[in-house]
């Protein structure tokens, strides 16, 4: 089983995941149609059929998410069609699922505010609603629309392996393959996960890339009603953001990106940033305590080696090392959850691998009897749709070293991850290339963590870098964890004045 570190919001859903790959969005040239000011923009609608565009969603009462609980009253859901092959609009359709809850305000309404939460692979229609109170002063001039991207939960969603076979690939995954059988077995999972795809989600996978994700936006933009998509993006949608801002400059309206991936990097290069970003928080969580973060380090990777070789039993299962360095990660992505991780690392050293299994279980979207979400599936359906990079052993192996030095925790998986996660996939990958360069757009928020671990701070550098002078405006969060809307009051007022009132910052504002 191949793990890509997820990249997501801890504090809204536990570990929504980021395979953290490229669109090839700037391959794509949309049509353009006046817009309701007037002016010349580009919109996915001017290519599809009335049929399409034309629609209306049907708001009615919505039913519970498997394992999760039914939104309250106030909540309503949809489906929105969209073409399965953009590049064939009037052919076969797939359902988008949609979340809304009205603005409270109807005299102040400034029109709908969409939200990813990351992943990919997270479903909107799920998570908005468990993490509406955070932006409840937000839902005062805007209707809260979540929506399930393409592949994902209520959309199509792909489906690759069950959930015994899940179990069985997660048991003998080993994270620094030590032999020839082993780097074979690894490669293995890989492939047969792909496989499990294209048997169960063939049609769809194909079809899973951000940049198509990107032109059901702009549909769903349409059919709501909205001239301009307003538009908050966490962890990889941060990457669908810098998408759509590319393909339809001219549709953006007040966007923020928090927790940002870096747009520069290809698939090895976001394994290498994670490497650093998750290092670099472990760092910090050891300084924290008193430790030498060099000393700790080796204490962890010391552990880790030890269950390579003798994994803990726990009830009728084990605690790997790959379950324990999942358990890990899991903890780094708030500070909040430091004491978890603590507990559980000296538990393991005493012998019981308890506490490190329930955080990988948690990470892993396992629940008590046995249940997996696809999640994972969705993720890496569409990472390896965004991506025409396909790794090698020999690559993995060469990357060993540098990665090892950049993190002896983290490194090996990251550098294997380069090698499995998209090993022989079934279909053709886009072009790995993220263009997100948005000449004509609005001026977008793009927040960036110094301590934040999946999308280290440098990606926020880059991304409002790419965006565009006067379109990208960085801001400076001083702080740790994933994501900062919500945790650090000064980034959430200065959100909230813009997307509220339309106050922008100074473009390199800093927040202690």
């Amino acid at each position: 089983m191949s793990i890509r570190i997820r990249v997501a919001v801890l504090a809204v859903t536990g570990l929504l995941v980021a395979g953290c790959t490229s669109p090839g969005a700037a391959t794509d040239t949309p049509r353009t149609t006046p817009s309701a000011d007037g002016a010349t923009s580009p919109d996915s609608s001017s290519a599809l059929p009335a049929a399409l565009t034309s629609q209306r969603p049907d708001w009615k009462t919505c039913a519970a998410p498997e394992g999760g609980e039914k939104p309250g009253a106030d909540w309503r859901c949809a489906t929105v069609k969209v073409p399965l092959d953009h590049e064939k609009p009037s052919g076969e359709t797939i359902p988008i699922a949609l979340i809304r809850k009205e603005a409270r305000s109807k005299a102040d309404r400034i029109g709908s505010l969409l939200f990813n939460f990351g992943g990919p692979g997270a479903s909107g229609v799920d998570i908005l609603p468990r993490a509406a109170a955070e932006y409840g002063g937000l839902n005062r001039r805007y209707d809260l629309v979540g929506f399930d991207p393409r592949g994902v939960g209520g959309s199509a969603a792909v489906v690759c392996q069950d959930d015994e076979e899940i179990a069985e690939a997660e048991a003998r995954w080993d994270p620094s393959p030590d032999t020839v059988a082993e780097e074979a077995a690894y490669m293995q999972d890989g492939t047969a996960f792909g496989a499990g795809c294209a048997r169960r989600s063939g049609k769809v996978i194909a079809h899973t890339t951000t940049s198509n994700t990107a032109r059901d936006l702009d549909l769903i933009r349409h059919v709501l009603g909205d001239a301009k998509l307003h538009y908050f993006g966490i962890s990889y949608g941060t990457q669908l953001g810098g998408t759509y801002a590319h393909l339809f400059p001219k549709n953006v309206g007040r966007t923020v990106l928090d927790a940002v991936v870096d747009p520069t990097a290809d698939a090895e290069g976001q394994a290498r940033n994670q490497a650093l970003g998750f290092q670099r928080a472990l760092d910090n969580y050891l300084k924290s305590r008193g430790e030498d973060p060099k000393a700790g380090t080796e204490r962890i990777a010391h552990l880790l080696e030890r269950l390579d070789s003798r994994p803990l039993p726990v009830g009728e299962r084990y605690l790997t090392e790959g379950l324990a360095v999942t358990g890990i990660v899991v903890t780094l992505y708030s500070k909040a959850s430091w004491p978890m991780l603590t507990s559980a690392l000296q538990q393991a050293e005493k012998g019981s691998g308890a506490e490190l299994l329930q955080l990988a279980d948690y990470y892993n979207d396992r629940d008590e009897s046995g249940h997996y979400s696809t999640q994972s599936h969705s993720q890496r359906a569409i990472s390896c749709a965004d991506s025409s990079e396909r790794g090698t052993v020999e690559r993995a192996l060469a990357l060993l070293p540098e990665f090892r030095k950049l993190s002896p925790v983290f490194g090996p998986l990251l550098a294997w991850d380069t090698a499995g996660w998209c090993a022989n996939w079934p279909v053709k990958g886009e072009v790995a290339d993220m263009d997100v360069s948005a000449p004509g757009a609005g001026p977008i928020l793009v927040v960036g963590t110094t301590g934040d671990p999946a999308t280290p701070y440098e990606g926020a550098e880059r991304m409002a870098k790419e965006l565009g002078k006067g379109v990208g405006v960085l801001v400076t969060n001083k702080g740790e964890g994933h994501g900062a809307y919500g945790t650090a009051s000064c980034v959430t007022k200065t959100i909230d004045a813009y997307l509220l009132d339309g106050k922008v910052p100074a473009y390199g504002k800093t927040c202690s």
